[in-house]
């Protein structure tokens, strides 16, 4: 499987840089992954290359222009390719797990609009806009990390990026749960060891054991997720296990936004 990306950004270098290293740099040499940046000033017609201008109405900062955007993706449109084009905005919905393994599956190939300035002419959304992404809700200066951050996270997920596909199943989040611990040499550090059930061999009870772990970090951590993550009937009774031991111990009623607390 190879998946692909285009950045549109007026600050190619920063994507190109990135590029460059570790894991997503093998799965592009590998044909895996490839990602194409585009800069919206080589689609301006002034001798300036002006890709912003001042906001109508007033008020500070500056505007990125529609007609660079437009002639942009005019441009790549002519090739037939089915694209869907994401503009990456703190007003999006929130990337997360699920919409990672969603780009896999979609053979539209995604084109990530990076926006700099105060932000971005109305018009891009209403004319060349599919959907809109954040990472989070906080503002940057421009939404190339938040496009590295999007392609890191659906690379890992292609098969043969990672080398061992087992490990993107194994993580964090594609249980629906936090991670569990992890540990490597030396066994014993400080006076702090290493679980003897790691060192046991048995890897059913390893297994096991870093089930609940990662149980008992989330239900410590994020309990939100356990109410929408996938469990069997053994994860609840471990996790209704862990809420008595907390009651009793702290004489308190746990945290409700558990609800199977």
């Amino acid at each position: 499987m190879r998946r692909g990306f285009d950045v549109v950004t007026i600050f190619p270098g920063m994507i190109e840089s990135y590029l460059g290293e570790s894991i997503v740099n093998r799965a592009i040499r590998n044909g895996l992954l490839d990602v194409a940046v585009y800069n919206p000033r080589d689609y301006t017609k002034d001798r300036h290359r002006t890709v912003d201008d001042y906001p109508y109405g007033g008020g500070s900062g500056m505007v990125m222009k529609v007609e660079p955007l437009y002639e942009l993706l005019t441009d790549l449109r002519k090739d037939g390719r089915a694209r869907r084009v994401i503009l990456l905005t703190p007003q999006g919905r929130t990337f997360d797990q699920q919409m990672a393994e969603e780009f896999v599956q979609d053979d539209r190939r995604p084109v990530f609009i990076c926006g700099r300035y105060e932000g971005i002419d109305e018009r891009v959304r209403e004319l060349l806009v599919d959907d809109e992404l954040s990472i989070g809700d906080y503002v940057m200066t421009g939404g190339e990390l938040a496009a590295l951050v999007i392609i890191d996270s659906v690379a890992r997920l292609i098969p043969g990026v990672l080398g061992d596909d087992a490990s993107s199943r194994e993580e964090s989040f594609s249980w629906g749960i936090l991670d569990y611990p992890h540990y490597t040499r030396p066994p014993e550090f400080l006076g702090y060891g290493v679980p003897a059930v790691l060192l046991s061999g048995n890897h059913a009870e390893i297994m096991r054991w870093r089930r609940r772990e990662a149980l008992r970090r989330t239900l410590e951590r994020r309990p939100d997720l356990l109410d929408r993550a996938r469990l069997t009937e053994e994860d609840t009774r471990f996790l209704r296990e862990l809420c008595s031991d907390r009651t009793k111990s702290s004489g308190e009623d746990t945290d409700e936004s558990y609800k199977g607390c």
